[in-house]
Formats: C-alpha cells, sequence, structure tokens
C-alpha cells in the first residue's frame, strides 16, 4: 500500500471507545449517505479525531464563502456514550478516491483505523438512483453476514436488493466486501432517490436516518429534514416547469421553420 499516499492529521488524543460501531458517508448517488453522515455528525456533536488528504484524490480545490480555496479532505468523527451503548465512529468528507485501485487501498486504510479503535462492525450508506423523485423511498441492504442483516430487520428496510442494482461502486462496496477478511460484520444501506447529478437526496437520507435511529438508540430528531425537502423539491419543480417551457419553445419554432406558418396563436 502506498501509505505516503494518505496525509493524516490528528485531532486530540486516541480516544478510548466502546464498542463503536462505524458509519460511512462519503458522497454518491444523491449523495445520501454523505447527507445522513453529516445530520448525524452535526445532530450529535461528534468530535473530529482525523482529517485525511491524498493524491489519489480529485486534482481540484474548493471555493469557500470566504473566497479561499481548500483541499477536499476526509474526516473521522467519533461519538461517546459513556458505556451505555455502543459509540459510534463516522467517515464524512467532499470526496472519494478517482480510481480502482486508491479506492481499494483507501478503504483498507480506513478498515485500519476502525480496527485500531477497536470497531467490529461496519455500516455504509448510499443511494440508488431512479428516473424520477420518489414520494417515499425504499430502502433496501446487503451484507457479508446474515446475522447482521437480521439485526438490523426492520419494516423500514427491504433485504430483497439483488436483481434491484447492480454492483455496489465505490468505498461504500468495498468496505463491506473487505470487511469480511477481517472478521468484521458490515452492513450497506442504499435508499432510492432521484438520479439527477445535481440532485441532494434528503428525502432518501431521512428514511436511512430513520433506520440508523431507531436500532441505534439515537434519540434524534430527523424532522429536521422536512424544511430542506420541500424546499429542494419546489427548487425542482420550478425549474422543470422552466424548462418545460423552454423545450416546448424550441419544438414550436423548429415546427414553423420546417412549415413555414406562423403558429403563434396554438395555446
Amino acid at each position: 500500500m502506498r501509505s505516503d499516499y494518505w496525509k493524516t492529521l490528528q485531532f486530540g488524543k486516541i480516544p478510548k471507545l466502546n464498542k463503536p460501531v462505524f458509519i460511512e458517508g462519503l458522497p454518491g448517488i444523491g449523495n445520501v449517505g454523505k447527507v445522513a453522515v453529516d445530520f448525524l455528525i452535526d445532530e450529535l456533536k461528534a468530535k473530529k479525531l482525523y482529517e485525511i488528504t491524498s493524491y489519489t484524490f480529485p486534482h481540484s480545490v474548493f471555493v469557500n464563502e470566504d473566497n479561499l480555496v481548500e483541499l477536499p479532505i476526509v474526516e473521522v468523527f467519533y461519538k461517546q456514550f459513556n458505556g451505555k451503548k455502543p459509540d459510534l465512529l463516522f467517515l464524512g468528507g467532499d470526496v472519494q478516491p478517482i480510481d480502482e485501485i486508491s479506492s481499494y487501498e483507501f478503504s483498507e486504510y480506513i478498515l485500519d483505523i476502525v480496527e485500531k479503535l477497536g470497531g467490529k462492525e461496519v455500516i455504509t450508506l448510499g443511494g440508488i438512483g431512479l428516473a424520477d423523485i420518489p414520494k417515499k423511498p425504499k430502502v433496501y441492504c446487503t451484507a457479508n453476514t446474515k446475522k447482521i442483516i437480521e439485526k438490523y430487520k426492520s419494516d423500514l428496510v427491504s433485504n430483497k436488493l439483488y436483481g434491484i442494482v447492480g454492483p455496489i461502486v465505490g468505498v461504500s462496496g468495498l468496505l463491506i466486501g473487505l470487511s469480511t477478511r477481517r472478521n468484521m460484520e458490515a452492513i450497506s444501506f442504499l435508499a432510492e432517490t432521484y438520479g439527477h447529478p445535481m440532485y441532494l437526496g434528503i428525502k432518501g437520507a431521512k428514511e436511512i436516518l430513520n433506520i440508523l435511529n431507531k436500532k441505534l438508540g439515537l434519540s434524534i430528531d430527523v424532522s429536521k429534514l422536512d424544511r430542506e425537502i420541500k424546499d429542494i423539491e419546489s427548487e425542482i419543480l420550478k425549474k422543470t416547469e422552466q424548462l418545460s417551457e423552454v423545450t416546448k419553445q424550441i419544438a414550436l419554432k423548429k415546427f414553423q421553420k420546417r412549415f413555414g406558418k406562423d403558429l403563434g396563436y396554438i395555446g
């Protein structure tokens, strides 16, 4: 492994964690996983442990609100519950590695971190792209053992994923597969979302959060996402209507050009 490709900055001392459950939510289809993990980190006031930069991340920088550039990063956070229940580890960030080898190496690197912190259970989050915005997104799961599927069994999630999607691409899939070699149980939750590259899948993220909230006993207020869902869908509806009108005008002009008639009176 090209260890020099990963630049890891540590924040504070290494915490002593109680059987931590690791939850990944990096950018992907609809950014479902990212939305969910960012929300959990914020609501639970999780503490940052690591900040990772890498030569294998996309060769670009972000421009922030202060008009300054920032390198893309991936971060590891943790939340302690003082022995009342398993602690949590979160993987969030701006990007994923850009090629296959780097994705494998990065996933192994992250699992090394999880192991060192005592983690034995991995959860990854992602989306399933649809042609339209789902009114109530379905959530599916797959895993590396039947035992963990049974553990997270719920009327909120279906384990009938076979035939619904193809391969689970990227870190979300590799973490599940590579965990098997380490005798770590791993499960992936995938929520339906609109497949447009600019769409933010908050609806799907909310459905996944409802499952985690219930199964992990987090007691967070997921309804806070409802306003954002309404705002996003309202904006998409406006853009769709505008696009429809533009398409209509283009079609009309093509028709007029072809037949040489003034059809401006058609409603």
